[in-house]
């Protein structure tokens, strides 16, 4: 299944690449919601699809039990219906290890996460002391997940997402919201906030606080920080480095690509 998904991904990027080639007199680069946690404010191009797909690598441990995980493939599909609201499917393929106390177990999980199906709507623009403002809504289907990461249940969340620009050069993005997954019936409150600064046309720099608050157990706080290069305005590719801030997650490595296909 590895080797199927990877060479899928291989396919995708040179398709892409030849297609922001078609495309390049788009003056209106994109905005992705990857490599960072924080959603972005904005919609995708009315009649516009944007392919967002890359792969991770996290490791945690904790009482002489250390899980890694490797998302072999983090796709996220965006279609824009109207100007300011746009439909949202996304599926991960992930396989999981478990080592205790150095030994590690021989039970692998493998398979697809349950699939996210939901929206964005922009509801406000950015207008002095007024964010950018938008709604994102999720709900995750679990007869779509490999039976290793299949819940009983189905998943939700929903976020708001607001921007400020800063300067010509930087801006701050930032999300508040909830979920209720993995059959969990309590809530789980989420927030983010991104830092965003253009090095230059084709290079950017962000850093990033996130974290949870479950009702019931103890609050997850983390940070990562990353670099996007534009290859056009329809391409652009990312690489991500992060780690936990109160124990948790050690180590958190991504990278990505992303293209935008146009109407």
């Amino acid at each position: 299944m590895y080797k199927q998904i990877k060479s899928v991904s291989v396919a995708l990027l040179i398709s892409a690449v030849a297609i922001a080639q078609e495309n390049s007199d788009v003056k209106e680069p994109m905005v992705t919601d990857r490599p960072d946690v924080t959603e972005a404010s904005s919609t995708v191009l009315k009649g516009a699809l944007q392919i967002e797909t890359g792969a991770f690598y996290t490791s945690s441990e904790e009482n002489g039990v250390k899980q890694e995980v490797l998302g072999y493939n983090t796709t996220l599909l965006r279609y824009g219906i109207l100007k300011n609201f746009e439909l949202r499917l996304g599926w991960n393929f992930e396989e999981g290890r478990t080592t205790v106390n150095g030994m590690e177990l021989m039970d692998i999980s493998s398979g697809f996460s349950p699939l996210l199906a939901g929206m964005k709507v922009q509801v406000t623009e950015e207008k002095g002391l007024m964010p950018e403002v938008a709604l994102v809504g999720h709900i995750y289907l679990p007869f779509t997940a490999g039976s290793d990461y299949r819940p009983e249940t189905t998943g939700a969340d929903f976020r708001i997402a607001a921007s400020h620009t800063i300067s010509e050069k930087s801006g701050i993005g930032y999300n508040l919201g909830a979920a209720w997954r993995n059959d969990s019936p309590e809530a789980n409150f989420l927030y983010s906030v991104s830092y965003g600064y253009s090095v230059s046309e084709k290079i950017g720099l962000y850093a990033e606080v996130y974290g949870d608050f479950p009702e019931n157990s103890r609050a997850n706080h983390f940070w990562d920080a990353g670099i996007t290069y534009r290859l056009s305005n329809d391409l652009q590719l990312d690489a991500t480095v992060g780690t936990g801030i109160n124990e948790g997650q050690d180590i958190l490595i991504s990278g990505g690509v992303s293209y935008r296909i146009l109407n």
